[in-house]
């Protein structure tokens, strides 16, 4: 039996359904999102880098947010925090954060956090999850 040479435009057919075989057939993970891993800090750099750092020792307009989970509220050195954040009473956690970020001033009245309009509870979960993994 004699084979037909192929043509361009088989050899070119095949390379594609191989190619959309080899897609369909590949992990979940392989079809993420690029750049997912960077969405906390991205969140971070949106929503929090224009006042704050997680800088240790870096008080900006804000308080630095180095190892801010597990940090009694108003307690950092150096930093000029509110009467009302000074006398808070409280140890910052994940959902004390999260919800500070949404409605500052219903976590704690008076605070000096200016209300630039606030962010979402995803993008301040992902943000809280930035400064845990830059924290340790």
């Amino acid at each position: 039996m004699q084979s037909r040479p192929q043509s361009p435009q088989g050899t070119w057919l095949r390379a594609i359904a191989g190619a959309v075989a080899l897609l369909l057939t590949a992990p979940a993970s392989l079809a993420q999102q690029p750049g997912s891993d960077d969405a906390p800090q991205q969140a971070f750099n949106n929503s929090c880098r224009t006042c704050h750092s997680v800088k240790e020792g870096d008080n900006r307009l804000g308080p630095n947010l180095n190892k801010i989970v597990g940090r009694k509220a108003g307690s950092l050195p150096n930093y000029n925090y509110s009467s009302s954040m000074k006398e808070a009473g409280f140890v910052w956690d994940q959902d004390k954060l999260t919800r500070f970020m949404v409605k500052p001033d219903e976590v704690v009245s008076g605070n000096k956090m200016q209300s630039y309009g606030g962010v979402s509870a995803e993008e301040a979960a992902k943000v809280v999850a930035y400064l845990q993994a830059a924290s340790r």
